[in-house]
């Protein structure tokens, strides 16, 4: 009887210890961090840039750059420059027609198309000069535009406003909301369609670079 007893207890006492026993050795997974979607890591990243851009075969801009990310699989496609650009251009000639400078920038290769922020400078072959804190340019309409604060000066004006929108080589532009000083004659008092002034500007040759050196890339 006792021995019946001391049994029935065994058992019991192995039925409360076997399953604690059993989830103690069940191991945990280790879970890692969930990782960002895949458009959003570049396929390059390049440091130290001075490259040559082309277009059909013909050097259209040197690109200077701390920094140059390339994503394909974002939409739409983008380079970006998160630590400043540089941008040279060159005429058919290989002159220099003008520089751009700002402190990040997007370029959508897919739509040629660029968005600058932060201390944006822009010198032209005409001597003109523009600054704003934000500039967009459209490449395939040869058109810039900005909303925000913008600064131009010429030779023999200089113009503030909060809305600017010019030709790319800022030959043919409009200010509005403007204020600042110049020399103008008669025809360009008279506003066009929409209300807005253009203000044309008289263009200076440059100089040619006929060995341009650097990393070549075909657009």
């Amino acid at each position: 009887m006792k021995q019946s007893k001391l049994f029935i207890s065994c058992m019991i006492i192995a039925l409360c210890v076997i399953p604690f026993l059993a989830s103690c050795s069940e191991k945990r997974g280790n879970t890692a961090p969930a990782i960002h979607e895949r458009d959003s890591v570049p396929i390059m990243t390049t440091y130290g840039v001075n490259t040559l851009i082309s277009d059909s075969g013909v050097i259209k801009y040197r690109i200077i750059a701390e920094e140059w990310e390339v994503n394909e699989v974002k939409n739409p496609s983008r380079w970006t420059f998160n630590k400043g650009l540089l941008l040279t251009q060159f005429d058919l000639k290989k002159r220099i027609v003008g520089f751009m400078q700002c402190d990040t920038a997007i370029y959508y290769d897919k739509e040629r198309r660029w968005e600058l922020h932060g201390h944006v400078q822009i010198v032209t072959a005409n001597n003109v000069e523009f600054y704003s804190s934000e500039l967009f340019w459209d490449e395939r309409n040869h058109e810039i535009w900005s909303h925000k604060y913008s600064r131009i000066k010429t030779p023999d004006k200089a113009l503030e406003g909060n809305w600017f929108k010019s030709d790319e080589q800022i030959t043919v532009y409009e200010i509005r909301q403007t204020k600042g000083w110049g020399i103008f004659n008669e025809r360009e008092f008279v506003p066009n369609s929409d209300g807005a002034m253009s203000m044309p500007s008289a263009p200076i040759d440059t100089m040619a670079h006929k060995n341009l050196q650097g990393v070549v890339l075909n657009r």
